[in-house]
């Protein structure tokens, strides 16, 4: 048996992860389904595309499925930075796995660096989108993004957080426009220190 080296293992392992690729005419068929549940007529010609175009629309929306997120926690070399790092104000849409519904909102990342390792601050901005481009829970998403962030740069300290307004809330059901749904998760010296934590979310909901 030929030798593994770590890296190949663990590049062996993602794979195992990945998800395969979309099935297009497999969704499209289900979108013809919902079509005629509603009394509608599939083939007429507003209606003739549909299938194929939400099909699309759907594997867009979840194309982070079968990304993995890791990569974008990579150190940059030679970059040193020993104060805490914030990037607010990062656009997400995810979609509900609940009502296949989207929820829209803002996801604010904070750390401190360890041993001044940091990532380019568009690193996390496309962690938010790996992670908000899967069926989703606004509570998984923004534990996911914070244990990621903490397991792959090994800082002192994570905080993430989310607020989103949810269509399957605002549009259906109670119907309450306007309502957000915020989410946080905080690990390491974000957790066991309360001034540090304090001074993170005074930035964060800090007004321009």
């Amino acid at each position: 048996m030929a030798t593994k080296f770590p890296e190949e293992e663990q590049n062996e392992n993602r794979q195992d992860r990945l998800i395969p690729p979309v099935n297009l005419e497999l969704m499209a068929q289900g979108v013809r389904l919902i079509l005629e549940g509603l009394g509608e007529d599939p083939e007429r010609p507003g209606l003739k595309e549909t299938p194929r175009r939400v099909a699309e629309m759907f594997a867009e929306l979840t194309s982070g499925m079968r990304e993995d997120p890791q990569q974008h926690v990579i150190p940059l070399p030679g970059d040193k930075h020993d104060e805490m790092v914030i990037v607010k104000d990062i656009s997400i849409a995810s979609m509900c796995e609940h009502h296949l519904a989207p929820f829209v909102g803002k996801c604010h990342i904070a750390y401190i660096p360890k041993q001044g390792r940091i990532v380019g601050i568009s690193k996390l901005a496309r962690l938010a989108e790996t992670f908000s481009r899967r069926l989703q829970l606004q509570e998984r998403l923004t534990t996911d993004i914070a244990n990621t962030l903490f397991e792959g740069l090994k800082p002192l300290g994570v905080m993430v957080v989310i607020e989103a307004e949810h269509t399957c809330m605002t549009l259906r059901g109670v119907r309450k426009s306007g309502a957000k749904t915020i989410t946080s998760a905080v690990l390491g010296g974000f957790r066991t220190d309360p001034r540090t934590r304090a001074e993170a979310m005074s930035l964060i909901t800090r007004k321009q």
